[in-house]
């Protein structure tokens, strides 16, 4: 915490350990609740350090398009996939009740891989999701074609 100069001790040399502050407030109060903030979390941002500028021109230009004023002749389509895990529990979970929580046990057995699809068009607030079994070229182009049979 912060607290008052002593001008009294200002440009003196410094002697033996002292105190060091145990009469100074903590950081916080002992009873705070977490936020869920910490000093660890690291956003991390890669840029291909041999084309920058090129990089950022293209990122420029999808930008660009995303600012685009709403026009159904011309939508914006945005088109995300997402390969996932699938597990299954290996113990029977518990039940919540009124004083915990449903509890489940961190172990799992792994039952596979799946592909997630995702479609969208951000200004109409229009979205399709649909999971596959797995991710080819193949499933890449039904997923296109679908879209362009559909909208």
């Amino acid at each position: 915490g912060l607290c008052e100069l002593d001008i009294a001790v200002v440009g003196r040399a410094g002697g033996g350990a002292g105190n060091r502050g145990i009469d100074q407030s903590r950081d916080g109060a002992s009873h705070a609740k977490k936020n869920g903030m910490t000093k660890r979390k690291i956003a991390y941002w890669v840029i291909p350090p041999e084309a920058d500028g090129e990089f950022v021109a293209a990122m420029e230009d999808v930008l660009e398009v995303y600012s685009r004023p709403y026009d159904a002749l011309v939508p914006v389509l945005c088109m995300d996939e997402q390969p996932i895990q699938l597990l299954k529990e290996t113990r029977e979970p518990i039940a919540a009740t009124k004083d915990h929580p449903c509890r489940v046990d961190y172990e799992y057995e792994r039952a596979g891989t799946a592909s997630i699809f995702m479609f969208c068009e951000p200004l109409s607030g229009w979205r399709q999701a649909t999971p596959r079994e797995r991710r080819t070229k193949i499933d890449w182009a039904r997923e296109v074609e679908e879209l362009m049979r559909t909208r």
